[in-house]
């Protein structure tokens, strides 16, 4: 079963990225790098509640 989650990228904290995920696969926190719209760059996003 999928999960939902949130992204939040780690330099400003805003939450901008929804998507799912497989707990089963990937049990532990997913980290992708994103484009964050607030800071205008690329930047790691993390999972987050």
């Amino acid at each position: 079963m999928r999960t939902r989650i949130t992204l939040a990228c780690t330099e400003c904290k805003r939450r901008n990225y929804d998507t799912t995920k497989d707990k089963k696969l990937h049990p532990e926190r997913m980290e992708v790098r994103k484009y964050c719209r607030f800071c205008r760059k690329h930047t790691v996003h993390k999972e987050t509640k």
